[in-house]
């Protein structure tokens, strides 16, 4: 079974009649942020980059299509993609990193706790 398959976005149908107005107001965000109407700090190009990074990130499979196919019309390069990709992967392995140090805190709390009740 095939989990993602772009054509589920017609289910936004649906999700629109259940709570139109968030619906309209997502959609209104989404339309601003990534607007090409020369309003940004960022170029287009740099927005779609910085949405694939967390769009890697975040694991949204509709996201990395829409995204990576808007940075191609945007003018980003493989090698921009690419790096947008790394620098995803590179905050996913630090994010795995300090959960493992919380891990290690938490672990090392109960274990001196079961050692003091121990004495």
């Amino acid at each position: 079974m095939m989990h993602y398959d772009s054509k589920d976005s017609k289910y936004g149908r649906d999700l629109r009649k259940g709570a139109p107005k968030d619906f309209e107001a997502l959609t209104a965000l989404e339309g601003s942020v990534f607007a090409d109407d020369g309003e940004h700090a960022l170029s287009k190009k740099t927005r779609e980059l910085m949405a694939i990074a967390v769009a890697t990130t975040t694991q949204c499979p509709h996201c990395v299509e829409i995204h990576s196919r808007a940075a191609a019309k945007a003018g980003a390069t493989e090698a921009e993609l690419s790096e947008a990709v790394m620098v995803s992967a590179a905050l996913r392995a630090g994010g795995a990193m300090t959960h493992g140090w919380m891990s290690m805190k938490y672990f090392q709390e109960e274990g001196s706790q079961e050692k003091g009740s121990q004495d």
